[in-house]
């Protein structure tokens, strides 16, 4: 794997600790800039919402330059937000960051899966997408938790000011490391138009597989969204023990990411399958069991796994479908895989708010895992049909008999 997809994932490290890192500053913001907690959490919302709309207008912007100037140019621009949410003192100001930022993440994620993708070659795009997801995973164990210490000790600027600091060398090792030649965007005459790609959206392989990773997606969020009630209300553990699960969630996440990189390229429909039948048990099980500390301890951290290594390859395949569409492709699956983002969570909500309980959200992530099988099977059963040869039919040309006149004994 090309040194220069790690690289990659270093800043992609820096914005997925950006994206979680506000469950732990929420109460800091409200108290610093005078508004309520629930107003705090709009900041979240604002974030998830510029990640969607984002992904495919940023790719769409990314296509005037070279993926390397386009990548510096997001990059820069996340970083520069940052240091502004760390200075200001209103919190109109830091919305608005949160959302430029949101738009110049989604922007360089979408441009940097389709350059990982052309680094790593044209048959491992999973392992390319796993090696960019790992700093995802990476965020969620180390990034997320340190913010939270750091927004403890230091307040929560702090943490938006290592944010920033993070960006730094990966900037420099992007504008050192990555190609602006043969990965660059190329002339206009070399790739199609907007149109010619958004036309790939037509491909019902495509529609099927951004739909599998939103469904997908969206059943990991609405869990690990509400883990901390769930681990402390049901489960019955201390609050001392939230970070611990969270980590251990995010262990489970790293492992599944990598060991999906080796499989997703060369049997990717086994991984689905299997992987997305076990997450279905899984959650189901967890839903059942969440009560047992030891059960919830080992159920995190092997759903955390299959979750992301069954959405690692659900982002590769989205690569390998959209090939019509080479500047949008990541547009498309980053937008996927943030619609799930908010998808999920929006619906755990919706449980809790009915009264149904803190294992409700669990149900309804095997639900959301239950109706992607149910769509891919169906759709899968489908495909077969059509491509299955017709069958035969005997021929009794020759045998100088009329119809289905039955042949002699």
């Amino acid at each position: 794997m090309p040194f220069a997809i790690h690289l990659l994932g270093l800043a992609v490290f820096a914005q997925g600790t950006s994206e979680f890192m506000l469950s732990g500053l929420v109460s800091g913001i409200a108290g610093d800039l005078g508004v309520s907690i629930p107003a705090a959490g709009h900041l979240t919302s604002a974030f998830a919402v510029g990640m969607v709309v984002g992904a495919p207008l940023m790719a769409v912007l990314s296509r005037r330059f070279s993926r390397r100037g386009a990548l510096l140019a997001f990059l820069v621009t996340f970083l520069a937000v940052h240091v502004a949410g760390a200075l200001t003192t209103s919190f109109a100001v830091l919305l608005v960051t949160r959302v430029v930022g949101a738009l110049a993440n989604a922007g360089f994620l979408a441009v940097a899966l389709v350059t990982a993708a052309d680094l790593a070659g044209p048959h491992a795009k999973g392992r390319a997408t796993s090696a960019l997801l790992g700093g995802v995973t990476v965020a969620c164990v180390a990034g997320v938790p340190a913010g939270a210490l750091l927004g403890e000790v230091w307040g929560w600027r702090s943490a938006f000011w290592a944010v920033a600091l993070l960006s730094l060398p990966a900037l420099a090792a992007i504008a050192w490391a990555v190609p602006a030649g043969p990965g660059s965007a190329g002339p206009d005459d070399a790739r199609p138009s907007v149109l010619g790609e958004l036309r790939a959206l037509r491909s019902p392989r495509l529609r099927l597989t951004l739909l599998l990773g939103a469904l997908v997606n969206g059943a990991t969020f609405c869990t690990f969204t509400y883990l901390e009630p769930l681990v402390t209300r049901v489960t019955g553990l201390g609050s001392g023990w939230v970070p611990v699960v969270l980590a251990l969630f995010g262990i489970g996440s790293f492992a599944g990411v990598s060991l999906a990189g080796h499989v997703a390229d060369v049997r990717p429909l086994p991984l689905l399958v299997g992987g997305s039948c076990a997450l279905l048990g899984g959650w189901a099980l967890f839903a059942v069991t969440a009560a047992h500390p030891v059960a919830t301890v080992v159920l995190v951290l092997v759903l955390g796994a299959l979750s992301f290594g069954v959405g690692a390859t659900l982002i590769s395949q989205i690569l390998y479908a959209a090939s019509e569409a080479p500047t949008l492709a990541g547009g498309f699956a980053t937008a996927a895989f943030n619609v799930g983002g908010a998808l999920g969570p929006w619906c755990g909500g919706l449980v809790l708010s009915a009264g149904l309980g803190h294992r409700a959200p669990v149900w309804v992530s095997a639900l959301l895992v239950g109706v992607a099988l149910a769509v891919g099977g169906t759709a899968l059963a489908r495909r077969r049909r059509a491509t299955a040869p017709a069958p035969s039919v005997p021929s009794f040309r020759g045998s100088g008999r009329c119809g289905g006149a039955p042949p002699r004994p």
